[in-house]
């Protein structure tokens, strides 16, 4: 079967043999890849009177500072209990996130076409969820409660109720959760303790919270919209979702000619230490050095990648430290200024927290298979704090074709995610081999 030139040891490579989400706005792939493209806003922008009358305090609701805006994962509560084998009364016990990360799951392994009681080998599962959203009862079980609604959970039940034997962990490293899930994963793969896994996370709001008090310096936009790079970025805005991507061994994804949504050639993942102003300030030498090791795990030359996903919270400080540890990482091998796209999925669907690294990585691997660049939303004019004309990056504004590079190689992305508390992921990644049978015949690229 020949394949296209990649630059990496397919021994060490990593397929993403399928792939399901649910965000603001979308609730598939399918239907996010199209809001992508259209350069669609998933942020919903609440009226007050309409909050006031489900139930929020009137008091908070009408507060000057209060942004009546959030990305509102729609049917978020609804759940097929019967499909998983639980009474009515078992499922209401369950944290919502336990239960669309339980569907998302059993849609991924559909999208891989991956049945856990007939393959071989071991699946894993590697996630992480935010903290419960059910407020405690006093009329039932506290075991009974715990184990329905703490993340310690997520992963393990899931692995219950889906027959996979692989590893199950739950991971926890805040805004960079799911990311770091997917490094997680690709060395269980790696390390031959399990044949397949899946790797993402779950983010869902509290009942009732819609909105946020903006403070002014904080991370949160006074707006309720998100514009990373861009002069009027003033931060983010709260976003609900949950994403996995299924992955396998390239080598066993060839030979079991699999549907490959791209190969990820490099991960890395690391911690900021104390090289930095603060506990949850950003550092930028944590985030160069996790952007350097992934690309020397991948044997990729920076100047080759063509387009970075990035952690783009459009804060102020975030942005900057960002933009400048790219810079530095990519300087390493290429002087070019402006060779390299840059954007950022918070502009769409706002910052879904445990679900946001994940996110970023099927929009790109979206991209990757398409062939084609989508906007970042709201952007304008350049932060001047970016100093993006003398970097290698250029915001992409617009959807455009993405040129195939010379030489019959590969197109080439990466993927930052960066947690709270200095955990730093990244992700080197390519579209995946052209083999001897036509897309068309293999079912094309996910619509």
């Amino acid at each position: 079967m020949s394949t296209q030139s990649h630059p990496h040891d397919s021994e060490t490579a990593v397929a993403v043999v399928g792939m399901a989400c649910r965000y603001p706005g979308a609730p598939d792939v399918r239907s996010f890849w199209h809001a992508l493209r259209s350069g669609s806003e998933g942020i919903t922008q609440f009226k007050r009177d309409d909050l006031v009358a489900a139930g929020a305090d009137p008091d908070l609701v009408w507060h000057p500072d209060y942004v009546a805006a959030r990305g509102v994962l729609d049917g978020s509560r609804s759940f097929d209990w019967r499909a998983f084998g639980y009474s009515r009364a078992e499922a209401a016990l369950l944290d919502p996130q336990h239960r669309v990360f339980l569907e998302c799951a059993a849609a991924a392994l559909d999208d891989a076409a991956l049945d856990p009681a007939r393959f071989p080998g071991w699946i894993g599962l590697y996630a992480g969820s935010e903290g419960p959203v059910l407020p405690q009862r006093d009329d039932v079980d506290a075991l009974a409660q715990m184990i329905g609604r703490r993340p310690d959970f997520l992963t393990t039940r899931a692995a219950y109720k889906l027959g996979l034997r692989g590893p199950a962990v739950t991971v926890q490293t805040a805004c960079s959760t799911s990311l770091t899930a997917v490094h997680t994963a690709v060395q269980s793969l790696l390390s031959y303790e399990c044949d397949a896994a899946l790797a993402g996370g779950v983010s869902l709001a509290p009942q009732g919270e819609w909105g946020y008090l903006y403070q002014e310096g904080g991370i949160l936009s006074p707006d309720g919209h998100c514009r990373p790079f861009d002069e009027e970025a003033r931060g983010t805005v709260p976003g609900e979702g949950v994403g996995l991507v299924v992955l396998k061994r390239l080598d066993d994804a060839l030979r079991d000619d699999d549907r490959i949504a791209g190969v990820l050639l490099g991960t890395a993942l690391n911690n900021d230490g104390s090289d930095k102003i603060g506990y949850t300030a950003p550092s930028l030498a944590g985030q160069r050095d996790a952007i350097l090791l992934a690309q020397k795990t991948a044997g990729v030359d920076p100047a080759e990648i063509g387009y970075v996903e990035a952690h783009g919270t459009a804060t102020r400080m975030g942005d900057p430290v960002e933009l400048q540890a790219l810079t530095d990482a990519f300087r390493t091998s290429t002087e070019a200024v402006r060779g390299c796209w840059i954007g950022a999925v918070k502009s769409n669907i706002g910052h879904t927290g445990s679900a946001s690294g994940v996110a970023g990585l099927i929009k790109t691997l979206l991209m990757l298979e398409h062939g084609e660049l989508v906007p970042t939303l709201h952007y304008q004019r350049p932060n001047p704090l970016l100093g993006l004309d003398s970097t290698p990056f250029e915001v992409c504004a617009r959807r455009a074709p993405w040129p195939a590079p010379d030489g019959g190689r590969p197109r080439l992305a990466a993927v930052s995610s960066f947690g709270v508390g200095g955990t730093n992921a990244h992700v080197v990644l390519a579209q995946a081999p052209v083999r001897a049978l036509p897309a068309a015949a293999r079912g094309g690229p996910r619509l």
